[in-house]
């Protein structure tokens, strides 16, 4: 009802001149009991709400085309201003991007100290099939690492993969800077009871080789690759198949933590291929012509370096060779 009301009210116009045209009718069939002129009266009536009726379509049209008018120009302007608003979006979404991946970089990267070192170092050991490794002389990768991976792959019987780039033991003068480095970092001697100096510098290089040569010996599996630098650097690298581990040859500092999948452990793998690549080589393949035993000789071990074209000093005496094999197979760890 209120709706049928509604529509009357919109229309009183139509329904008044309805309605006067009816009554002029039953008034013009009753022209007896009615005078002419109220009839012509009320068809004037009749007209004038009709043309009432035009006038108001036609203004109601006209205000309908000045709104529709209106909207299509702004719509225009709209449109002009269209391709500068596409331009400061396209500007903001670049903004987004960039600050998504600022976040997804900083979530990839996690900084540990302390104890919390060991513990990401022994994680990323527990499973791998892989690692690699690039620092001073590699002293905690013969003493913890290589070890450790070695035991894991062989009681799962699994391939192993280690690539490691040290100093070269052969560089008197790389070696000089690096115990003048380690020096300056702690003056007193490490857990191990030694004072950094050149020849200590050497030897752990030169144990560190030896160390990979009598692991690959001891299981088949065990592929290992060493590259020999004459640039020190800092910074260790430890890489396996889970994280990068960035720490200091100074174990009082924090690390820093790469996960795998993420943008810097790629790149730090990358880095690392490349840097091995431009270092000298050790030709392990080699080692196979001179078995090791158990316990290595003196001779054998002097006979292995001659072999991989890195000859002990002639300054080494077999108590320097000795040392060599203690530093190889029964390694203290420097940071235990």
């Amino acid at each position: 009802m209120n709706r049928l009301w509604s529509r009357i009210a919109d229309h009183a116009d139509g329904v008044l001149a309805l309605v006067l045209a009816l009554v002029v009718s039953v008034l013009d069939l009753a022209n007896d009991l009615i005078k002419p002129e109220l009839v012509n009266n009320a068809i004037l009536l009749c007209l004038a709400v009709l043309a009432f009726a035009v006038l108001r379509d036609r203004w109601r049209r006209e205000t309908a085309e000045r709104e529709v008018r209106v909207a299509l120009e702004g719509a225009s302007a709209n449109l002009r201003g269209l391709p500068e608003r596409l331009d400061n979006l396209a500007a903001i979404e670049d903004l987004v991007s960039t600050t998504r991946r600022a976040l997804d970089a900083a979530a990839a990267v996690r900084t540990v100290a302390g104890s919390e070192v060991s513990h990401a170092l022994e994680e990323a050991r527990r499973t791998t099939d892989r690692w690699t490794f690039k620092g001073g002389t590699g002293t905690y990768m013969r003493a913890v690492t290589l070890p450790e991976c070695v035991a894991n792959a062989r009681r799962e019987r699994r391939a192993l993969l280690i690539r490691l780039e040290i100093l070269d033991p052969g560089d008197p003068e790389v070696c000089e800077r690096y115990a003048r480095f380690r020096d300056t970092v702690s003056s007193k001697p490490d857990v191990t009871g030694e004072d950094w100096t050149t020849e200590r510098v050497r030897k752990e290089s030169y144990a560190t080789i030896l160390a990979a040569c009598w692991y690959r010996q001891q299981y088949s599996l065990l592929d290992v690759d060493i590259g020999l630098s004459s640039t020190m650097t800092r910074f260790r690298w430890d890489l396996s198949d889970r994280f990068v581990v960035m720490t200091q040859e100074d174990d009082r500092g924090s690390a820093l933590v790469f996960d795998s999948g993420k943008f810097y452990y790629d790149c730090w793998t990358t880095e690392l291929q490349l840097s091995r690549e431009q270092a000298r080589r050790v030709p392990i393949e080699l080692a196979t012509d001179v078995p090791l035993s158990g316990e290595p000789t003196t001779e054998e071990v002097r006979r292995l370096f001659m072999v991989l074209g890195l000859p002990l000093p002639d300054d080494f005496t077999d108590t320097d060779t000795k040392a060599i094999i203690q530093k190889a197979l029964n390694p203290k760890n420097p940071y235990g």
